[in-house]
């Protein structure tokens, strides 16, 4: 991706654009096309195709995006479901394997990114940790999304990258669960019932007020857009919100947990 986001750079450069003024023409951020720049995030071919003909470069960034390693390529579903992350207005998570993304520390993703097997190199943890963090944003923007989470228990008690990065994790989770907006729920080990066996997941609502939900499965992921499987999934979020701690009582575990850490 930093040769595509170097060549991007030399062609706006070369037309007399800024990145601001670039993205103004495609209404995107600058700081999305100084991301595009910079190898932190691809460049997806429909404003490939757009860019060849605003700069006029007879098809180059297409055609160097067609022949780019599909080892440099995010996968074309992650992408999506990124772009439905970021204009999202509410945002509901299940997970029970590690903490959310959206609320990780730098080290306990880097920490996650590590225990891929097989591994990625540091440059592609670095790579994938930074487009993390950027994701995070979204719950700091002026109006963010509307977001909740229920994570299991189970995922607190691993200890990944160490005792320091855990600690951390935690205080962050505690600090985000007093956010305005952002609900933190835990479901506690030891219950009779769990609405969750079946693996983490994601729900979103577009600004249209369309319903999507997405799944991580070890192969692959799926985004989500047929009303009955959305439909199921958000049955199931919300009988995990009644399994879970409430948020109070969720603080109160998080304290426990940052105390006796």
């Amino acid at each position: 991706m930093k040769m595509m986001g170097a060549l991007l750079a030399t062609f706006r450069e070369a037309a007399g654009h800024t990145q601001r003024s670039l993205g103004e023409h495609f209404v995107v951020s600058e700081q999305q096309i100084a991301s595009i720049e910079q190898g932190r995030r691809p460049l997806k071919p429909d404003l490939a195709d757009q860019l060849d003909a605003l700069l006029d470069t007879k098809g180059a960034l297409t055609a160097a995006l067609a022949h780019m390693p599909e080892v440099d390529l995010v996968p074309l579903w992650a992408e999506e479901y990124l772009d439905r992350e970021r204009e999202a207005i509410a945002i509901s998570v299940y997970d029970s394997l590690a903490v959310p993304g959206q609320l990780q520390t730098e080290a306990y993703a880097r920490a996650v990114f590590r225990s891929r097997v097989p591994v990625y190199d540091e440059d592609e943890i670095e790579q994938l940790v930074a487009t993390r963090m950027e994701r995070q944003e979204i719950l700091h923007r002026k109006v963010p999304p509307t977001t909740s989470f229920v994570i299991w228990e189970a995922l607190l008690k691993d200890r990944l990258g160490g005792t320091d990065v855990y600690i951390e994790q935690v205080r962050k989770l505690r600090e985000y669960a007093d956010v305005p907006g952002v609900s933190i729920q835990v479901l506690p080990l030891g219950r009779s019932s769990h609405a969750g066996l079946d693996g983490p997941f994601v729900l979103l609502e577009t600004p249209e007020h369309q319903r999507l939900a997405y799944m991580e499965t070890q192969r692959g992921s799926h985004l989500i857009a047929d009303p009955d499987g959305v439909g199921i999934l958000t049955q199931k979020y919300a009988m995990l919100r009644t399994q879970a701690l409430n948020t109070e009582d969720s603080r109160g575990l998080l304290d426990r947990l940052r105390g006796e850490a």
